[in-house]
């Protein structure tokens, strides 16, 4: 049986630096998948995509951002939208406008829905997971669904998400 990972206090986490970013849950240090090619190609187009539309839309993007979900919860989204009505901070603490997970080829459902349970939690309205090799799905509500529409404004800003003209954006 694997031993169970070692409490770490929250100062620690927060004064420790990790190659990639880790996540803090409840007392315990996890790690992210690191992005494969695909994985940083749609991070990237992701990135592109929003950021034309930043002082338009009322926004800031932000790849790969500590997101303090709870007390004792940081999680490290692929990609951030934050809405620039709140101040910036070094951690984000106010809930996003949306988060996006690019899926990567070692991770799992369970922790997929715990990401987004928490999302949720916090009061991110959209939370957005792209399949490089399939499907796009929004979690609400504890559930996952297959992206209905493929272009839609997001909620609480002016910015647009085009799931097509996004793809076209991954070289």
């Amino acid at each position: 049986m694997a031993a169970a990972p070692a409490f770490v206090p929250l100062e620690e986490y927060l004064q420790s630096s990790y190659s990639p970013d880790a996540e803090y849950i409840d007392g315990r240090i996890e790690e992210r998948n690191m992005g494969e090619n695909d994985h940083s190609a749609w991070q990237k187009a992701l990135v592109v995509w929003f950021e034309t539309q930043a002082a338009r839309a009322g926004i800031r993007v932000r790849p790969e951002l500590r997101v303090q979900v709870d007390a004792y919860c940081f999680l490290v989204p692929d990609v951030t939208l934050l809405g620039r009505d709140f101040p910036v901070e070094p951690v984000a603490t106010h809930p996003p406008i949306a988060v996006f997970e690019i899926l990567s080829p070692g991770d799992s459902l369970k922790r997929l829905m715990k990401k987004g349970e928490h999302y949720e939690k916090m009061g991110i309205r959209t939370i957005l997971i792209l399949d490089p090799d399939g499907p796009a799905y929004r979690y609400c509500e504890g559930r996952l669904e297959p992206l209905a529409e493929r272009a839609f404004l997001l909620e609480g800003s002016q910015a647009t998400f085009n799931l097509d003209e996004i793809g076209k954006l991954v070289d």
